[in-house]
């Protein structure tokens, strides 16, 4: 038997029983191996086999009670309509229920009858298309529950603000003495701010996938065997084709060099924070950013087929063990329906056998169901994140998921990545280098070091320019790619550039000073670890979070930041290592704590049981972590 795997999108998910009900109706579908409901993301993910076609998928869905839709990549769109939804619903039940709420004010101070009447009336004509309006998520929910045989938070909600619209209603038809519009429309205020406060939340979650695959080039120059040249959009690239990538420009797929040689920026990737060279035959990557020569490269996988696609899967995939983590609110709320349903039609049926009458009998049913409305579930909880993230913003941490919090508190080990996280994440030239420099050949690099975008250039300008140096006049300014660059000063020739273009050794973390008529200078360059990087180890240690570097860069470069900070160490991890390392942790009971910064730890990053990443991590980094240092 062969297994495929089909992804549907499920608007219709509400709470941790949605999930349970959608994963064990699908568990009971022959040919369904296994389902996995990522809540963030509304969707479910099918492994099964391979005689079930989607439509029959589908169905199986359906039959649950959550209607599937095809999987086109369309819900950030989804997620948005959602979110705007809910705003001018909040907007709609804030402004109706402030007014009623001033016409309430005169009733209850002793307004005469006939006052009470019309501000009765007056309280309908708002409350009833407001109501309508801003009870449609709940309504809309409530209406799919039942109508295949199940129930959820929105059913009881829905029933409460029906029945005290109703009863108001006829209590102004009948002149009576009472009339519930306000409360109807505060509670739907309420509950609804707690739901956008929820649905931001999941927003920021859910943007990580999008943040990834936004670092491939959104097309190339594609160059026919003719020898004509166009521009193709990436969804449009395909195996066979010849992409010309120049200086400065990142890969939109997958490929091999056919023509020229450079050095290739990989750090989103694998973590490693050296350019890597690549010839005649290399494999590049879609994403990679080329730092020097331009080059031809034919495509090998476009679109979907793209290692950078593969690891916005395996991010996503890797999010649903955390959206599986049931919160504190939905544990509560797997038994609140019956129970509420429950509770209030005894209270009817008892008033009623005690003689209290109808009339009596169904305002006392419809209190127990306003009063038990979960405003602590929808309400309470979304705020108390709220207000938890607000005291960590200004603390210099950026909470993005509010259930992050809960996890965090359980998190038992810590695996930190390298590169960005626990070093500066930039070449930093070596500082007894930068001393043996005399005050014009300093000058001098500042001036050629200004006149490039390499980031060997850019780590030498910053340095030299923190020292107060000035940069020197220059003459015919050349930049060679893949050399470096030239210029005249005072009449002399002077260069900066790869040592290895004349055998003066160095490495990729090196540049040479070259100044007519005096030695080479040679000036190394590293990645240096954070200040406090070995402190932050030991007080994790000592809160019992015992932590480990697995990083993707070199496992010499990882080796010697294992011996400065004295924590064990892994490199050379890809991210399904680092995700293999975690899912072992958490198959041994242990509760890990990720903390990285690049594109490579994305997938770790989501499938942790809480994540951070460093205010200065690529926006994939900030996107799949549940909190970020800004300070």
């Amino acid at each position: 038997m062969t297994v495929a795997t089909s992804v549907f999108n499920v608007p219709g998910l509400r709470c941790a029983g949605c999930i349970s009900k959608l994963e064990g109706g699908l568990a009971l579908v022959d040919g369904v191996i296994d389902a996995r409901v990522n809540f963030t993301t509304r969707r479910v993910r099918i492994a099964h086999a391979d005689t079930l076609d989607a439509m029959s998928l589908r169905a199986a869905t359906g039959r649950t009670g959550f209607p599937a839709e095809p999987f086109v990549g369309e819900a950030e769109a989804r997620a948005d309509g959602e979110s705007r939804m809910l705003a001018r619903a909040l907007g709609v039940a804030g402004f109706a229920s402030m007014n009623i709420m001033l016409l309430s004010v005169s009733i209850w101070s002793g307004a005469d009858p006939a006052t009470r009447q019309l501000f009765h009336w007056l309280s309908a004509l708002i409350a009833l298309p407001a109501a309508s309006y801003a009870g449609r998520p709940f309504f809309i929910s409530a209406w799919s529950a039942v109508r295949h045989g199940r129930t959820n938070m929105d059913v009881p909600i829905s029933i409460g603000v029906s029945l005290a619209t109703a009863l108001s209603l006829y209590e102004t038809l009948t002149h009576g003495a009472d009339a519930w519009f306000d409360g109807t429309l505060m509670l739907l205020l309420f509950l609804l701010a707690g739901r956008a406060l929820d649905a931001a939340m999941r927003d920021r979650a859910r943007a990580g996938v999008e943040a990834l695959l936004r670092q491939a080039a959104s097309g190339a120059t594609v160059v026919s065997p003719d020898g004509k040249v166009s521009w193709l959009p990436a969804r449009a690239l395909d195996t066979g084709l010849v992409m010309r990538v120049a200086a400065g420009e990142r890969l939109a797929a997958d490929g091999e060099i056919v023509a020229g040689a450079s050095r290739f920026d990989q750090s989103l990737l694998t973590g490693e924070s050296a350019a890597v060279p690549a010839g005649m035959g290399d494999a590049v990557l879609a994403g990679t950013l080329n730092l020097e020569s331009p080059v031809e490269v034919r495509v090998t996988a476009a679109g979907e087929g793209t290692a950078l696609a593969g690891i916005a899967a395996l991010m996503e995939s890797a999010g649903q063990g955390k959206s599986a983590y049931v919160h504190i609110a939905d544990r509560a709320s797997r038994l609140y329906a019956p129970a509420v349903h429950t509770l209030a039609a005894l209270s009817f049926a008892g008033w009623m056998l005690a003689g209290a009458g109808f009339h009596h009998s169904l305002v006392i049913g419809i209190a127990v169901l306003i009063i038990t409305c979960p405003c602590a579930l929808g309400l309470a909880v979304p705020v108390a994140q709220v207000v938890a993230a607000g005291a960590l913003m200004r603390r210099g941490i950026m909470v993005k998921d509010g259930a992050a919090l809960e996890r965090l508190a359980r998190v038992d080990c810590a695996l930190l990545d390298k590169t960005g996280t626990l070093t500066l994440g930039r070449a930093v030239p070596d500082p007894l280098a930068i001393d043996a420099l005399d005050d014009n050949g300093a000058a001098i690099a500042l001036a050629l070091a200004s006149h490039s975008r390499h980031p060997l250039s850019q780590g030498l300008a910053r340095a030299l320019a923190d020292r107060g140096v000035r940069a020197a006049a220059l003459d015919q300014v050349q930049e060679q790619p893949g050399q470096g660059v030239s210029a005249r000063a005072d009449g002399r020739a002077v260069s900066l550039g790869r040592p290895g273009s004349l055998a003066d050794g160095g490495s990729g973390m090196t540049t040479a000073l070259r100044i007519e008529g005096q030695p080479i200078r040679l000036i190394a360059f590293a990645d240096r670890l954070r200040p406090d990087a070995t402190d932050a180890g030991n007080r994790l240690a000592a809160m019992g979070v015992p932590a480990t570097i697995l990083s993707g860069d070199a496992p010499a470069a990882v080796a010697l930041a294992s011996a400065e900070t004295g924590l064990p160490g892994r490199g050379g991890a890809s991210p399904a290592d680092k995700l293999a390392a975690i899912a072992a942790l958490q198959a041994m009971g242990q509760r890990v704590l990720m903390v990285g910064d690049g594109l490579n730890d994305g997938p770790a990053l989501a499938a942790a049981d809480a994540s951070i990443a460093p205010g200065s991590a690529s926006d994939v980094g900030r996107q799949a972590a549940d909190l970020v240092f800004t300070g």
